[in-house]
């Protein structure tokens, strides 16, 4: 049995090449194992399972596996983004990473914002852009999709907002199938510009 670097962290996924759906450029996804959700309609439940089978990596494994791409990272615009999972249960692994790759790859955290602000405040510094799925303004909704409330990732949104101006972060606003509405994703919507968010996104969710 092998025994895992202490340093080391679980992924469920490494995606390269990928444009135009995790920040700009060419980007490489990289999936955190671990949230702190328990979504109804999961996109990637395997974060939720076992994590000893999966991948582990060091930021400085990850970092010597993704640099194969530096010249597409550098050309486009584009880097690393981190999913998951939910990326800001490792605000320390994400700085470290940065310290590896520099200032010139664009760092993206595809994230709920449902954690400690603690976590927040550690990662804002080290990325360049957020893509948060902030489920639905209404804290109803929001726990019973999510399993929690949603105050402390609409307070750590302001935090954000503040700290990397709007035009750095994206907000995703899905209807989903039974749990929310059209009303509602306007609702929230209108909730989210008085916040100062200016960069929407309202999709549908479709249910596997």
């Amino acid at each position: 049995m092998s025994i895992q670097n202490p340093h080391s962290v679980p992924f469920i996924g490494i995606a390269r090449h990928r444009i135009g759906v995790d920040g700009d450029g060419v980007t490489t996804l990289a999936a955190f194992h671990g949230c702190p959700l328990h979504c109804q309609y999961c996109l990637n439940p395997s974060c939720l399972g076992p994590a000893e089978k999966l991948p582990h990596y060091t930021p400085e494994q990850l970092y010597e596996k993704v640099l194969i791409d530096q010249l597409y990272f550098l050309a486009t615009g584009g880097g690393v983004c981190f999913g998951g999972g939910e990326p800001l249960l490792r605000p320390d692994f994400i700085a470290r990473f940065r310290e590896l790759c520099g200032p010139d790859w664009k760092l993206t955290l595809e994230t709920s914002l449902n954690v400690p602000e603690e976590s927040l405040r550690k990662a804002l510094p080290m990325v360049n852009q957020l893509i948060v799925d902030v489920k639905d303004t209404d804290d109803e909704i929001y726990r019973a999709y999510t399993g929690k409330s949603n105050r402390q990732a609409i307070s750590n949104l302001r935090l954000a907002l503040s700290e990397k101006g709007p035009y750095n972060i994206i907000v995703r606003v899905p209807l989903i199938p039974d749990f929310n509405t059209e009303a509602h994703t306007g609702r929230s919507v209108a909730v989210l510009q008085e916040m100062g968010v200016t960069r929407i996104d309202r999709f549908v969710y479709k249910k596997k």
